[in-house]
């Protein structure tokens, strides 16, 4: 034991310290909770991030996001009849729109891991990324919250039991890179606001 001590110069004490010091600046604390994980991480993909502790707060921060970005005469998308009263109260045209400025819709789940929104046909149909407007407003809610990917996978998989949704995809980045990063070639970086209601 000693002889390794003396070629290699640390003992088995000071090691695991060492290690810790050596991770990657980008690897994330493994004790900490997804609903931290996940804000942490959204934010740093540029997501823009409105916390509601009841529906009053949910319809008070939307009204923001609409004066913030002056749409109250512009058009929105909105495929969930569920949502539509959001846009009615605030007399948005969401039937036909021919240029839609945002969209509004909801999402199956949040992903701690990558900061991500994982989408289904339920809410965007079969419209690609792409075809989407650069800026949409998401409600979600805290139980939404999973680990990773393939959380969302198996809770759509028991949510929907036996018709699963299509076009099954996740949104990523909500800003447009400062340097050319060839992870993200081929995205289609959207601005992005997520009201996030508590419910837990």
């Amino acid at each position: 034991m000693s002889l390794f001590r003396k070629f290699f110069g640390a003992s088995s004490e000071g090691s695991s310290d060492d290690k810790e010091g050596d991770l990657s600046p980008y690897h994330p604390e493994p004790s900490m909770p997804v609903d931290e994980l996940f804000t942490y991480n959204f934010k740093k993909n540029g997501g823009k991030f409105l916390y509601c502790e009841n529906l009053n707060e949910v319809h008070d921060n939307f009204e923001s996001i609409l004066e913030e970005n002056d749409w109250f005469e512009k058009e929105a998308m909105c495929l969930e009849p569920k949502l539509f009263s959001l846009l009615d109260e605030n007399k948005l045209n969401y039937t036909s729109p021919k240029n839609p400025t945002f969209l509004l819709a909801s999402c199956e789940n949040l992903i701690a891991d990558e900061g991500s929104i994982l989408f289904s046909s339920n809410q965007i149909k079969q419209y690609k990324p792409n075809d989407l407007p650069s800026h949409i407003v998401i409600l979600a809610t805290t139980s939404q919250i999973i680990g990773n990917k393939s959380d969302g996978l198996r809770e759509i998989k028991k949510r929907y039991d036996k018709e699963y949704p299509t076009n099954i995809t996740t949104f990523k980045y909500f800003e447009k890179a400062k340097e050319e990063d060839f992870l993200q070639y081929g995205s289609c970086p959207k601005n992005l606001y997520l009201l996030l209601l508590e419910d837990l």
